[in-house]
């Protein structure tokens, strides 16, 4: 199908399309981590070998990014990742199935494939539904799906393998991508503005410019910071409050999705609203809200991991998401403002590469080495100190947002 421009109602439509698609992304990514403990239990694994389960996925994940950025500015966005959404789903049911640790560590391998191809082309796909003054509120939403997502995989996980076993968990959130596919596949592809200047460079060279962006570099460090520290948080929090606070799994992970979906709804719309406002007025208007939540975000991650009450716990762990969160709308709409379009999934993947390459890739595996070292609470307090870093990475990247290219 040619590209071609869209109505309102039908951007509508698409954005509530590729937000259930996102929302299944996070659900099928999170699900491992709900049933960590059960795992462990029923094949006596060490925290480090856990910790890689979810490396497996985003090193795969960031390793296939670049692949399909390259394929998702030339071929149809919407093909790519209606093909990501059956594949991740496949290998999600197929984890449910695993007879072994290694059949289930290529299975997740798998998952971080099929999300790569939808990943890398969904957010520039959405920004050609809509106005560039529209875009920071849209990504806020789209982005929902993240704590929403996150939240669900948790609930479910936890609720399904308390009850019915950790591969009947996999087996059951696994499906519903499957018939999602069809209408994804169906998607109209919408118009791209392609400014003839960007292709009469050689193709290396437009790409090669990325790492020359000064904007583009330091907000994808601070991304990579922040998902350092928040992918290590998602991975073992539940298991944190499992063993530190002595919930059963189900009680740990139903309380941590609460907390997630309530304060990552809140912080994300939060976001969004705030970045476009102060755009309006300076800007790195984006930058620097986010830079703000996180300098917010790190002593109260610290409290809530070193207090002993429960309850002092969890009211932490929901006002520090809720100041993460801040940051999901308009750091990815810095992205597509300090890029052009025609190296736009590109764009998102190369930042793809390296936030997963720093961040949560060997985050997992990294905490659980500590975890086997010392125990899980000394572990997870190295997660505030990288969040700061985070917070000086935007500071940064906003004293060259406005020097920077915008689409």
């Amino acid at each position: 199908m040619s590209p071609l421009s869209t109505t309102a109602n039908y951007s509508r439509y698409a954005l509530i399309l590729l937000l259930g698609v996102n929302l299944l992304n996070y659900i099928d990514r999170q699900v491992l981590y709900a049933v960590f403990p059960l795992i462990k239990a029923d094949w006596n694994l060490s925290d480090t070998s856990l910790g890689l389960l979810g490396s497996a996925f985003m090193i795969c994940y960031m390793v296939s990014a670049p692949f399909f950025g390259w394929l998702g500015d030339r071929l149809s966005r919407v093909k790519l990742a209606a093909k990501g959404l059956i594949v991740w789903s496949l290998a999600t049911a197929g984890a449910g199935i695993a007879p072994n640790y290694a059949a289930l560590f290529a299975a997740r391998t798998m998952v971080g494939v099929g999300e790569a191809s939808f990943g890398t082309v969904s957010p520039g796909l959405l920004a050609d539904y809509y106005s560039r003054e529209q875009r920071g509120r849209v990504l806020s939403f789209f982005y929902l799906a993240i704590p929403v997502g996150s939240a669900l995989g948790y609930l479910l996980g936890g609720t399904l393998g308390h009850t019915f076993g950790w591969h009947a968990a996999f087996l059951i959130v696994g499906i519903p991508g499957l018939l999602l596919a069809v209408p994804l596949w169906l998607l109209k592809e919408p118009a791209r503005e392609i400014r003839n200047a960007e292709f009469s460079a050689p193709e290396l060279h437009r790409y090669s410019s990325l790492l020359t962006n000064k904007a583009f570099v330091f907000n994808t460090l601070a991304m990579a910071a922040m998902t350092f520290a928040l992918g290590g948080l998602a991975q073992w929090v539940p298991t944190f409050l499992y063993r530190m606070h002595g919930l059963n799994v189900a009680e740990a992970n139903t309380l941590f999705g609460i907390i997630t979906v309530i304060a990552g709804i809140l912080g994300t719309l939060t976001g969004g609203w705030l970045g476009d406002r102060y755009q309006g007025k300076q800007g790195a208007g984006y930058a620097t809200i986010s830079g703000i939540g996180f300098v917010f975000g790190a002593p109260i991650t610290a409290y809530a991991l070193f207090t002993g009450n429960l309850y002092g716990c969890l009211i932490g762990m929901f006002f520090a998401e809720f100041f993460l969160f801040l940051n999901t709308g308009p750091l990815n709409t810095v992205i597509i403002n300090v890029t052009g379009p025609g190296i736009r999934a590109m764009a998102f993947a190369v930042n793809i590469f390296f936030i997963h390459a720093l961040g949560d890739a060997i985050s997992p595996a990294i905490l659980g080495w500590i975890s086997d070292m010392h125990d899980l609470r000394t572990a997870l307090l190295a997660t505030p100190f990288i969040i700061l870093l985070a917070a000086v990475c935007c500071f940064v990247c906003a004293r060259f947002i406005p020097a920077s290219k915008t689409a």
